[in-house]
């Protein structure tokens, strides 16, 4: 026996998908022999791992065909005039350009949109190819786009997991010891992978799904020997890997899964900055036509200005910071 969730979205989309009085989930245990309770924003399937697995895909299967018929239906309000264009109470507002729909729904319900030409270019090629490297400064969206096209895969059924990592390296300072398990130590780490998650699914919604491992957030270290199928997987910080790193990662790849691999040149961390995994990786797939490069500049930064206009500085400075006298 065992029990796996789904993950509800708003009111709406559970009263369609439960139906009355749950007629639809009760109609659903009746034929496949499966228990399931809707508790909160999500729903529980338990039984024989078979039959989970045909509930749990006729489920998603139904909720992609009311996403779809609530797509359908917004494009029908734009045809007759009736909808209004949304700008203020979006988190990253539609640009001029932009998809037409949003990427991905927040769990406060602001709509997430690519930002630059280039962000859009990003986001297509995620949904084209199975391996995508994005390489660029800090602000240009990377990984939080990546998370949000992994949930969007995540929620339609296309994959059943996403697994974030990111070498643990530190930044120019020594932390010294770290109390705690090994999940308290690696945790400072991680942080900016659970930041993310908390915007867009919500702490909760994203506690569920760590403890189910729908979602799971691991140093790069303990993916070795593993190999990931039906899984969206992000490696974040990939300047900090070292070649023997990297390539590990990239065959940890499986059947029906997609990789995003983030880094930023700029910002290497390692002892030796000429051994990065990423650097070495970008040279030597370069000609692998199913892998997708995706190059940012400070033009595509969505922080606050100032953020351009100090890496711009830095960039365009010769000498580097001057040593204390």
């Amino acid at each position: 026996m065992v029990t796996k969730r789904l993950f509800l979205g708003d009111r709406e989309e559970a009263l369609h998908l439960c139906g009355e009085h749950d007629t639809n989930l009760k109609t659903l245990e009746k034929r496949l022999g499966v228990q399931i309770f809707a508790r909160s924003s999500t729903l529980a399937i338990r039984g024989n791992v078979r039959k989970v697995d045909e509930a749990l895909s006729y489920l998603q299967d139904m909720r992609e065909k009311i996403h779809q018929d609530k797509l359908e239906m917004e494009k029908q309000k734009v045809r007759t005039g009736e909808h209004k264009i949304e700008t203020e109470h979006t988190l990253f507002p539609r640009p001029e350009g932009s998809m037409e729909e949003p990427l991905y729904l927040a769990a406060n319900g602001k709509k997430i949109y690519p930002q630059s030409v280039q962000q859009k270019k990003y986001v297509e090629a995620i949904e084209k190819f199975d391996l995508v490297m994005a390489v660029g400064p800090a602000g240009t969206g990377k990984t939080f786009l990546a998370v949000a096209s992994s949930l969007k895969e995540l929620l339609s059924g296309r994959v059943r997991k996403i697994v974030l990592t990111r070498p643990v390296v530190e930044a120019g300072e020594k932390l010294g010891f770290l109390p705690g398990d090994f999940y308290d130590k690696v945790d400072p780490y991680l942080k900016p992978l659970y930041d993310a998650f908390h915007l867009l699914l919500g702490q909760e919604r994203f506690r569920i799904y760590r403890e189910d491992e729908t979602i799971e957030i691991v140093p790069l270290a303990y993916m070795r020997g593993r190999t990931l199928e039906n899984s969206f997987v992000i490696l974040d910080e990939a300047q900090n890997t070292t070649p023997e790193q990297m390539k590990m990662f990239l065959t940890r790849m499986g059947f029906r899964s997609k990789m995003v691999v983030t880094g930023d040149i700029t910002q290497i961390d390692l002892d030796f900055k000429t051994r990065s995994g990423f650097v070495h990786s970008l040279k030597i797939l370069k000609n692998i036509p199913e892998i997708h490069v995706v190059q940012f500049s400070e033009q595509d930064i969505v922080r606050h200005p100032l953020v351009r206009k100090i890496l711009r500085a830095y960039s365009s400075s010769e000498e580097g910071p001057s040593s204390p006298s």
